[in-house]
């Protein structure tokens, strides 16, 4: 040792061994792993991520909503419980999440998709309907030679005056039974088309004037009260099969002449068909189990529609007598007449759709009304000039026959039943007293027309009638 030790501070012994206090010194924080097990202190807000993705989840739903009310109705339905949407998503309750939902999606209202057309017409059937009823006319053109028709025209016309009034009264009934059952409509055919045929027989057996010409009645009866059967059960393709004799022999007449029995023996075994047809579908029909028989309508229920019926064969025959082709035209017609019932019935309910008020569904509808009629008529007008009637004479007459069925379609029978036969009764007086005809049929057609197309508006321009 060279000398004592300082002892002092801040000397060498600074430098060399001494009694230190050790400095604070400043901890870095370890970053934890969320694998790792940690004690952690609950979420003291709402998780945005996990919303945003359940609002993703659930947008196309939730933009329609006009409430969160009812996105709290969605999010209870997708079986969210209380736990979840505290624990998941942060939120108190279901309608915080719900109100928070609503809040972060747009609002989006998307059109609703277009409804289907409960009243799409069958356009193959309704055209083969029209076919249907011209196409028996041919029987007339192959036998005709065979008995002179002309001499006998009376009881051919009685008779089938008398068949299309029954027809449409029983087709009505028939339909009406429908709804309680398909075999409860084929006992009403199966009594009531018989009934008709041999009623239609006795009404014309005092103007046949021989055993041929009621034979020809009976049996033109009976194709009658035949194929209607086949019309009200849908069988328009069996009827077109059961005609195809006639079909064939008229197509080969201007080509051939095929005799007394190829004349009498096409109409027969045509006939014959129907009437086997006729039988098979019933035979059907009434095979299949009996529904719970309600309550059978009144008879008083059909009787405008056979009023109808019988106005319609006394107006088209008072055209026929002097321009029968236009009568064959306005037949054929029938097919695309039934096609604009059901498209006026679709463009209705899609007027209704779109009307706002009472009075723009009035108009609406006055404008469904004059399209159908112009699309009805128009095809009749070259119709008329071809075959050589007054155009206006035969479009009233259409006119007021599908007007009349417009009005029948919807359940309103009295109303075109009263004014069809005041017109008819009006042009069969005026023909009596042997007035000039072709003033009388159209100026009662043209009345006619008028009034049943303000019935039409009075009663289905209101919205009732549609729904």
């Amino acid at each position: 040792m060279s000398g004592p030790l300082s002892l002092e501070p801040g000397g060498a012994e600074q430098d060399t061994l001494a009694i230190r206090l050790a400095a604070p010194r400043r901890l870095r924080p370890r970053r934890t792993d969320d694998s790792t097990l940690a004690l952690r202190l609950p979420r003291l807000g709402p998780d945005e991520e996990e919303i945003s993705r359940l609002a993703a989840e659930l947008a196309d739903r939730i933009g329609p909503a006009v409430h969160p009310y009812e996105v709290a109705a969605l999010l209870e339905a997708e079986g969210l419980s209380a736990d979840v949407i505290r624990h998941r998503y942060g939120h108190p309750n279901l309608f915080s999440l719900a109100s928070a939902l609503y809040e972060r999606v747009p609002r989006t209202f998307p059109e609703p998709a277009p409804a289907s057309d409960p009243w799409r017409p069958d356009t193959v059937r309704c055209l083969l309907r029209g076919v249907l009823f011209a196409l028996p006319g041919l029987a007339y053109l192959l036998a005709g030679p065979l008995w002179q028709p002309g001499t006998h025209l009376s009881a051919l016309v009685v008779a089938g005056i008398v068949s299309w009034a029954w027809g449409q009264a029983l087709g009505h009934r028939a339909h009406l039974r429908m709804t309680t059952g398909r075999r409860e409509a084929g006992r009403t055919l199966l009594t009531g088309a018989p009934l008709g045929a041999v009623l239609a027989t006795i009404a014309a057996a005092p103007l046949t004037g021989g055993t041929t010409v009621l034979w020809v009645v009976a049996a033109q009866s009976a194709y009658l009260a035949a194929a209607g059967v086949l019309l009200v059960l849908a069988r328009e393709r069996w009827l077109l099969a059961a005609l195809s004799p006639l079909a064939v022999g008229a197509a080969l007449l201007p080509w051939w002449e095929p005799g007394t029995l190829p004349r009498a023996g096409l109409p027969l075994l045509a006939l014959s068909a129907t009437l086997a047809a006729t039988a098979r579908a019933l035979w059907g029909v009434l095979a299949v189990p009996a529904a719970a028989d309600g309550p059978r309508p009144r008879l008083a229920v059909s009787l405008p529609y056979g009023l109808f019926g019988l106005a319609a064969a006394v107006l088209v025959l008072l055209e026929g007598r002097r321009h029968p082709y236009a009568v064959i035209a306005l037949t054929v017609s029938m097919g695309p007449a039934e096609w604009l019932l059901y498209r006026y019935r679709g463009w209705s309910v899609a007027a209704l759709r779109r009307a706002t008020a009472p009075t723009g569904f009035l108009l609406r509808s006055a404008g469904i009304l004059g399209l159908c009629l112009f699309a009805y008529l128009a095809p009749l007008l070259p119709a008329a000039l071809v075959t050589g009637a007054p155009p206006t004479e035969l479009l009233l007459l259409a006119a007021t026959l599908w007007t009349a069925l417009l009005l029948q379609a919807f359940g309103a029978a009295w109303p075109p039943a009263g004014i069809c036969v005041l017109a008819a009764g009006c042009a069969g007086a005026a023909a009596l007293l042997r007035l000039p005809p072709g003033a009388a049929l159209p100026l009662c057609c043209g009345v006619a027309a008028l009034c049943l197309s303000a019935c039409a508006l009075r009663l289905l321009g209101r919205p009732a009638p549609h729904m």
